[in-house]
């Protein structure tokens, strides 16, 4: 493919992203990080977790971005109560046949919404492991694939403690992203009032199919990402893990650093970064634009961070500061 079409096609993906955003924007009001999050994590072909207090259109946000997307849909609430068997499924023995057979559960959808992921224990949270990494799902003695394209959007609410069981490190490393929610402004607040206050409800339209999820990923993977670009890539992520380096002044704050898969991650959200501003190729303002989101969940504080209040995105910023731009 020679550059004129790629152009043409990563412009055409650009107008459907904007059309998919504008379309989601005619409910939810404000919020256009984590829409955009919702997105980059559906294009690069991730998991999102998304954290804020209640009441700022976490749920709503990712049931209206599914009604956008024609495949299926389902939402689990998970609560202290809830079984692996309830997300999975299980075997079910048939007297008519005297054979065990799988029910498979609500998993088996094209999104997944695991609403206040964390009010679940740690047994059925470890049930979306399987799922999230390898895309199927075991039941007996029988392996089943799920279908393509398949997302794990989940919530949680940072502030209340009492009933909910935080996420794992190996759970939270599975995200792709993890999207922070903040307060709207007051003028989107005004907004909200006066749209929900009158109970408007907006009917979205179906923009994208499992196919053009498919050419948005192609278009994705046609952005070019140099040389140099790659390498700052990786000296961020390694940046995160070098604790003998005493002279740096955020190493004492991690505990533990960026896997692998957090390389991995950036590379292709900043790809997809660059497909939704319709640019053939990768810009250190794309990695900034997503490191954030790709590094908050996978930098574990030490004692030191949380005895001053430092915070991941802290650490983060004093990394980006540390890291030579190209």
């Amino acid at each position: 493919m020679n550059i004129n079409e790629t152009e043409k096609q990563i412009e055409a993906a650009k107008q459907k992203i904007d059309a998919v955003v504008e379309e989601i924007q005619k409910t939810v009001v404000g919020q256009d990080a984590m829409i955009r999050g919702l997105l980059t994590g559906i294009i690069a072909g991730g998991h999102v977790l998304i954290e804020g207090v209640p009441g700022l259109a976490k749920t709503l946000a990712v049931k209206t971005l599914a009604e956008t997307v024609d495949c299926g849909f389902r939402r689990i609430q998970f609560t202290p109560d809830l079984l692996p068997a309830d997300i999975i499924g299980t075997m079910i023995y048939r007297q008519q046949t005297g054979e065990f057979s799988a029910r498979r559960g609500p998993i088996f959808s094209n999104i997944v919404l695991a609403d206040e992921v964390n009010r679940a224990p740690a047994k059925v949270q470890s049930a979306l492991l399987e799922a999230m990494e390898e895309r199927q799902v075991t039941l007996g003695d029988g392996t089943y694939p799920l279908p393509e394209p398949f997302f794990v959007l989940a919530t949680q609410n940072p502030i209340e403690q009492d009933g909910t069981y935080p996420l794992p490190e190996a759970q939270t490393d599975r995200f792709l992203m993890k999207l922070k929610v903040g307060y709207p402004s007051a003028k989107e607040e005004m907004m909200i009032l006066r749209r929900m206050g009158k109970r408007e409800v907006r009917k979205v339209r179906k923009i994208l199919t499992p196919q053009e999820i498919e050419k948005l990923r192609a278009a994705a993977d046609a952005v070019l990402v140099d040389e140099k670009i790659e390498d700052y890539i990786v000296r961020l992520i390694t940046a995160t893990r070098e604790t003998n380096a005493f002279e740096k002044e955020y190493v004492k704050y991690i505990e533990y650093g960026a896997s692998p898969r957090a390389t991995l991650a950036l590379y292709r959200c900043a790809k997809v970064s660059a497909l939704a501003e319709g640019r053939v190729f990768v810009i250190p303002d794309d990695i900034k634009a997503v490191v954030y989101d790709v590094l908050r969940h996978r930098i574990v504080p030490s004692y030191e961070a949380d005895s001053e209040e430092k915070t991941p995105d802290d650490i983060i910023t004093m990394v980006l500061k540390e890291v030579k731009v190209p």
